[in-house]
């Protein structure tokens, strides 16, 4: 499995939640519908007076996050919607294999 990583800020609460409701209303759902997508999650925290987020997503494979993003896979995706509320963003995503996970008992 392949782990996504993404980051980027808003300078307020306001820009901070319309970047929250863009996401997990707009391009998480859409995520399902791609093959070899398997999940997403979006990490925040208050740094400085800002919100950064770190948006995870879990691909089956490279090929499977280039049918998403492209052949570049190392540039970000960030859409119009994304830029008009964040103050600072990456340009890039990095990518990690997934390299241990333990899961809880059953």
């Amino acid at each position: 499995m392949i782990v996504r990583i993404w980051r980027g800020q808003a300078a307020t609460g306001t820009d901070a939640e319309s970047y929250f409701r863009h996401v997990t209303g707009t391009v998480f759902p859409a995520l399902r519908d791609l093959a070899g997508h398997r999940d997403a999650w979006l990490l925040r925290r208050e740094v400085d007076g800002q919100t950064e987020f770190l948006a995870v997503t879990f691909w089956d494979s490279l090929d499977s996050i280039r049918a998403f993003s492209g052949e570049d896979i190392d540039a970000a995706i960030v859409e119009p919607e994304a830029q008009a509320v964040l103050s600072d963003f990456d340009g890039f995503a990095r990518h990690y294999e997934l390299a241990f996970r333990m899961d809880r008992p059953a």
